[in-house]
């Protein structure tokens, strides 16, 4: 999977092309506006990381280029602008996702992996993890073949956790993905807390195998195995 960054502090650009490798990525970086809209424009790439303010050329300049063009490739703004008129502006343009500065990285990469999902049809239908089992389509969650009734805020969340199974998935990720809130004006801590310690109640309380784990401090983590 290629992937272009385009963002013009050095350091952020070394720890993002440094840390995409790692995860297996292949990563050009363009740290300015005009070098990075020449890339976008000429050359093919999976999904690009987009920062707004570069020298040169802005990033919402370099968007409505590439919608202009009709290119469907997924495109993540980095901006250090919380405000909101800025990310409406920049999902308006055409980004399809955004994250505010500083973020975690592990957030950054479940954002690549969702929007990298988006549209394919063999996203699974079907998850597991140990002898936990979800069906999405007829929304049936079984442990051990042993029905667990869920709310739909409950599915949500516990569908969300086993598609990012073995990665650890931060109260913000949550926030946006599952509630789908994008002015956080009141913390949603307590109401995500409760959410998931009902779900753990109904899933693991039975089971001397845990599967739902919190990670103080950062979030939550769902896997087979040793709490991390």
């Amino acid at each position: 999977m290629h992937i272009l960054v385009i963002e013009d502090e050095s350091k952020v650009a070394k720890a993002l092309r440094d840390g995409l490798a790692s995860e297996g990525y292949n990563v050009t970086v363009a740290q300015t506006g005009e070098d990075g809209f020449f890339l976008a424009m000429s050359q093919t790439f999976d999904l690009i990381l987009l920062d707004l303010m570069l020298p040169g050329r802005s990033g919402i300049e370099i968007l409505n280029g590439i919608r202009r063009k009709n290119r469907d490739v997924p495109v993540l703004i980095l901006t250090a602008k919380d405000a909101i008129e800025d990310r409406v502006l920049g999902l308006d343009s055409g980004a399809d996702d955004y994250l505010v500065k500083p973020f975690a990285f592990p957030e950054l990469l479940a954002r690549i992996r969702a929007l990298t999902r988006r549209g394919r049809i063999d996203l699974a239908l079907k998850l597991k993890v140990a002898n936990l089992e979800m069906d999405c389509v007829t929304r049936k969650v079984t442990r051990d073949k042993r029905d667990i009734l869920l709310t739909g805020k409950e599915f949500e969340l516990l569908e969300y956790l086993m598609r990012h199974q073995g990665h650890v998935v931060s109260r913000e990720m949550l926030v946006h993905d599952v509630w789908h809130v994008t002015d956080r004006a009141t913390p949603l801590d307590n109401v995500i807390d409760v959410h998931v310690n009902r779900l753990r109640a109904k899933m693991d309380a039975d089971f001397d195998n845990k599967l739902l784990h919190t990670i103080r401090g950062v979030g939550f983590i769902l896997k087979e195995g040793d709490e991390p």
